[in-house]
Formats: C-alpha cells, structure tokens, sequence
C-alpha cells in the first residue's frame, strides 16, 4: 500500500484501570494497521497508578504515555496530546475502542484534498450480550447494525449518512483533525468534556462548529467528512444499557447542547438535531409499536424527553456561565517522517 499523503498521531485517552484490557486491545489494533502512525500518544487523565502501569506495558514499544497536563477529563487529556503531537493529523481512538483492518488508511485518504480539515468514522457498539430494547434498532440482531439512540453509547447511530460526505461535526470515538486547525481555533473545550463516567459532551460538536465558523470568517472553506470505511468496535459497558443511563446520558446531552448553544449560536449547534427529532425518531417510535416493542418504543420518547429538558434547563440564566472557549494551541516544530 502506497504511504498517506499526511502523517498521524494516534491519540488514545485513558482514566482508569478497570479498562486496562480495553486499553492494550486500542494500542495493538493501532501497532496493527496496514499503515503505521508516526507516533502513538497514551494520555493518562490523573491516575498515577495508571501512568506506571501504562509506561512499563507501553513504553517499550515506542508508545509515549503522558499525564494529563491540564483541566482532568477527556477534553484536558486531548488538549495534552495536542500540545504533543508532530504529525500533520491528530487521530483520536476511544480507550474502550478496537480499530478493525484498513482503519488509518481510510480516516487520512480524505486529506489528500488540502480543503479537508477533519475526517471521523463508523463507531459499531460491542454489547454485553444482544442489543438492549432501552436503545432499539431497525436490525437488532445484525452487529453492524445502526440504533436510532446509539449516540447515548458514543456510537454512530441511525440517521448519519452510509457514505464518504460532509458533516457538520465527528464523533469522539473516531475521529481526527489536521494539526493546524488546533493551531488556529484552540484545543477542545475543558468546561463541557467528559470527566470520568460523567456522560457531559458535546465538545467535539463545538469544535468542529468553531473551526469551521473561524475558517469562513477568515474566508476559507474547511470540509469535516464522514468516512464509513474506517471502522472501530466500541465495547458498551453493563451500566450503559441500562433505562438510568438513558435518562442520566440523554439530559446531560441536553444540558451539553445548551452549552454549545452558548459558546457558538443555537443555529449551527442544534442544526443537525433538528432534522433527527423531526425525521429518524418518529419513524422509530412508529416501528416498535408496529412490531409490539413497546418498551423500545418508551426509550425513544424518554431520550428525546429527558435531552429536552436537559437543554431547557441549561438554557436558564446562569446555567453555562462557567463555560468559556479554549486559547489556540501553539504547534510543535518538532519534525516527523512519514509511515
């Protein structure tokens, strides 16, 4: 295989030893790939035990492992790498997350058009068992199979497109951005990123919004793409398949969405929302019933329920005062070759 048009440092975010299986099998399915990383970053978010261990099983295999050097959470872990990183793309891979066969190949192609910015892939769940009703699809039993609602379990979920195109932002779990975008807009913002098991989001929604709304008012065109050929499985933990969850992950989703709304306008942050709430989950609401899945049919209404309220109350005076934008990231001058 012919080498990419751009380098990439894979970055994979980590917080807690209960994933340390997790966390071996996301940096052997990078060492994998057909094509090799300039450099594999293991951010370990403020858990000494965890940096020990992660150096000694790690480090000498040419993987460096950094602690977290700003606000804990996910969004200060990725803003670490990003001070760190020497490749021309940053590559984000959930610590819960296995990359399948072809999977860097795929996510840097697109930058081989110099007006590509960002490139994310599919995210297909892992369950514990079989798909739960609490987060239904069209195919329950297919494993490559889209659920209206697998956005709760940071998965791609139905109603994204099945093909190379433009989208507003990524998700997480895959995804990846040129390294000068970092430079020009900042890193991710530390007041809406995940900490721990708190289910807060959003941030690469508000990243993806804000670079692209600082490249136009500089009158340049940026393009983020979705490319379903780079594939990750996303292991989903027991507690994630549970009606608590669903509540907990859909109202903090709102409450995220509220401060995206925030930091970069209600029209961008919610323009995509507006096609799902209207289109993809009536039509699933309509096929649990059809099929007798009732309880299916109840998550739906619940998620969009439990996500309207969290926004409506993040939308209240005071409620996002915290929230504030992160400084641009400086670029490292530290070459790279490629892989």
């Amino acid at each position: 295989m012919s080498s990419p048009v751009v380098t990439a440092t894979v970055v994979i975010c980590v917080y807690t030893e209960k994933r340390w299986d997790d966390i071996v099998a996301a940096v052997r399915s990078v060492a994998a790939q057909d094509v090799r990383a300039a450099e594999t970053l293991v951010i370990v978010d403020h858990n000494p035990a965890l940096l020990s261990r992660a150096q000694q099983e790690f480090g000498p295999h040419g993987v460096r492992v950094l602690p977290n050097a700003h606000k804990q959470g996910l969004s200060g872990a990725r803003n670490t790498a990003i001070a760190e990183a020497a490749a021309d793309v940053v590559v984000f891979l959930d610590d819960d997350a296995e990359a399948r066969p072809g999977w860097l190949a795929a996510l840097l192609a697109p930058y081989s058009d110099p007006t590509v910015a960002g490139v994310g892939g599919v995210a297909h769940p892992r369950w514990p068992t079989n798909r739960p009703r609490v987060l239904p699809s069209a195919a329950p039993y297919d494993p490559n199979a889209t659920g209206e609602l697998d956005w709760i379990v940071g998965c791609t979920y139905t109603g994204q497109p099945g093909f190379q195109t433009e989208v507003r932002n990524l998700m997480g779990c895959n995804m990846s951005f040129r390294r000068e975008v970092f430079a020009r807009v900042g890193g991710f913002a530390e007041d809406i990123g995940r900490i721990g098991k708190n289910p807060l989001g959003c941030e690469e929604t508000e990243l993806c919004i804000r670079a692209r709304q600082a490249y136009q008012r500089a009158g340049e065109k940026i393009r983020i793409v979705f490319e379903p050929a780079a594939v990750v499985d996303h292991r989903v933990s027991t507690d994630r398949v549970e009606w608590a969850y669903l509540r907990r992950r859909s109202w903090s989703e709102g409450l995220s969405k509220a401060a995206v709304s925030k930091l970069v306008g209600s029209e961008d942050a919610l323009s995509t929302e507006r096609s799902y709430v209207a289109k993809v989950l009536p039509t699933a609401v309509l096929r649990e019933l059809k099929e007798g899945r009732v309880s299916s049919a109840f998550a739906v209404v619940t998620a969009l329920a439990c996500t309207a309220a969290g926004y409506a109350r993040g939308k209240l005076p005071g409620a996002t005062a915290g929230v504030r934008l992160p400084a641009a990231q400086a670029p490292t001058a530290r070459p790279t070759s490629g892989g």
